[in-house]
């Protein structure tokens, strides 16, 4: 089973819970929109711990390096794909715009033989709880909610 870790950062601005999600790029997502965005996140094997896959994850997808503790775990999820989730919450604040994602080499169009170049993540965005479920990944918007109801202890 494949299996990701990821990253749910977060911050409070003018009184109010914003959570951090990513646009994945390439082709294939530049028209998606709600349900289509994600925690920086991505796969790791046994011989790497999960967070530290996270933290690793996070500053390819962002070029934002990540804090070195203050980790809130949020368990797991499943995604339709049967893909395991481990995700981890922290606080912290950047400008998004400052973000870079690394990129990978993607076939397109498909089974032509022809491959560009692409970023993994093409923008992030902070968003308020309401407005980041509509936008997550339908399986990854549990996430947000687990994150919410631990709120009042943040």
């Amino acid at each position: 089973m494949k299996q990701s870790a990821g990253i749910l950062a977060f911050r409070h601005r003018d009184g109010e819970l914003e959570v951090l999600l990513a646009h994945p790029g390439g082709p294939l997502w530049a028209n998606k929109d709600d349900g289509a965005w994600s925690i920086p996140k991505g796969e790791f094997d046994d011989s790497e711990a999960g967070l530290d896959a996270a933290r690793r994850e996070f500053q390819e997808e962002t070029s934002i390096e990540p804090p070195s503790d203050g980790y809130i775990s949020l368990g797991s999820i499943m995604q339709k794909s049967g893909k395991l989730v481990y995700a981890w919450a922290v606080e912290m604040d950047f400008d998004p715009a400052q973000a870079v994602s690394n990129n990978f080499a993607l076939e397109w169009p498909p089974r032509s033989g022809k491959t560009i170049e692409v970023p993994e993540v093409d923008r992030v965005e902070w968003f308020r709880p309401q407005d980041a479920h509509r936008k997550a990944n339908p399986a990854q918007a549990e996430l947000i909610t687990r994150l919410v109801a631990l709120q009042t202890d943040l």
